[in-house]
């Protein structure tokens, strides 16, 4: 019987030698891109609860359910509701990208004259606003309250924004950016109105006709700003002096 145990024993040894030396630990970098996609997951649930059903529903327990995690982990990568606002506002995709604004022009727009580079911004940011539901959820939102969320999502669009802007050449005596305000928020209302009215002083809303008048006055206004503009650049070579007003008042 003693020989038949030395015989296991023997037998056993090569067996137990031949398992790796990290057998039954976690392989590095496994639990950190489990994190990662727990946060995607995390991060996509609460942009769909939004889309789907506005601001009231989100919390941490309808997201924790839609995203089919246990709401801990919402604490556990997020530290709560407000921080995940903050991060959601930061990594959501929750505004059009200058890219997608460009709607695959994003490498003519340099070489394209100010006024046609800016009315293709300007319009394409119509666009992308119409084909994203989240985007159009958040804007409402912000109209209707201010939190942590609307306000860090507020300052992102700003900072995105305010790129944009820099992008454009220095007019001399005019407001690129109020204009572009103007015509930007004419968009952006109407698109929200178009979910709770079909027609908007004769203009149907639902519509690609609609949409098309819309369109054409947005570039027909962008038009004559920048022939007003370049008028006035104009009269600017003529007085340099009062073009320069602007740039040294205090």
């Amino acid at each position: 019987m003693v020989t038949n145990m030395k015989k296991t024993e023997l037998r056993s040894k090569p067996l137990a030698a031949k398992l790796p030396a990290n057998a039954g630990r976690t392989r590095p970098g496994i639990g950190h891109r489990d994190r990662e996609e727990t946060r995607k997951k995390i991060l996509a649930a609460m942009g769909r609860l939004l889309a789907r059903k506005g601001s009231k529903g989100l919390g941490i327990n309808a997201i924790a359910r839609e995203a089919r995690v246990d709401k801990v982990l919402i604490y556990r990568y997020f530290g709560g509701l407000d921080q995940l606002y903050r991060a959601f506002a930061l990594e959501g995709n929750t505004f059009p990208s200058l890219e997608e604004v460009a709607e695959g022009r994003l490498r003519e727009l340099p070489n394209l004259p100010s006024a046609e580079a800016a009315k293709a911004i300007i319009l394409g940011f119509g666009h992308a606003l119409r084909r994203r539901p989240i985007t159009k959820e958040i804007m409402r939102w912000e109209l209707q309250e201010k939190n942590q969320l609307t306000d860090a999502l507020a300052k992102e669009r700003e900072r995105q924004s305010q790129q944009w802007l820099a992008l454009a050449p220095n007019l001399h005596d005019v407001d690129l950016a109020a204009v572009a305000s103007i015509l930007v928020a004419g968009q952006v209302f109407l698109t929200l109105r178009a979910k709770t009215a079909d027609t908007y002083n004769g203009i149907n809303l639902d519509s690609e006709s609609g949409w098309k008048r819309i369109e054409d006055a947005v570039a027909l206004l962008s038009d004559l700003f920048f022939q007003h503009a370049a008028t006035t650049g104009q009269k600017a070579l003529r007085d340099p002096g009062r073009a320069c007003v602007r740039e040294v008042q205090p």
